[in-house]
């Protein structure tokens, strides 16, 4: 039995395609990272947190000591949340007033707690 040449052209072709597909699946499976703090859990866990920080507090922080506070407590979780910064709390504070538009401050949501 012969085949002709474009027979094994789309042979070559199909298994080429096959093979390709088989190297770039691992780029195209989308798994959560376990240090992924873009999810929503993740934000919620830091709202009760920054919440737990803001309760325990007298006076009122500005972000940088928020920020401070956050990161230097016993139950924050450094490991999954190891790119938070003053950027990320800022977001992290916009995204709360969006969701309750009667704050609009620190001193606001600190005054919510008390």
């Amino acid at each position: 039995m012969e085949l002709s040449t474009s027979t094994w052209m789309m042979i070559a072709f199909v298994l080429g395609t096959i093979l390709s597909i088989w190297k770039m699946y691992p780029f195209l499976v989308n798994r959560t990272l376990e240090d992924d703090d873009t999810g929503e859990d993740a934000h919620e866990y830091l709202v009760s947190h920054m919440h737990k920080i803001l309760q325990s507090s007298e006076e009122v922080p500005d972000i940088k000591t928020l920020h401070t506070k956050m990161c230097e407590h016993p139950e924050f979780e450094k490991e999954k949340h190891w790119r938070f910064n003053q950027n990320k709390l800022q977001q992290l504070l916009y995204k709360h007033y969006a969701k309750h538009p009667h704050l609009s401050s620190i001193e606001d949501i600190h005054k919510e707690l008390h």
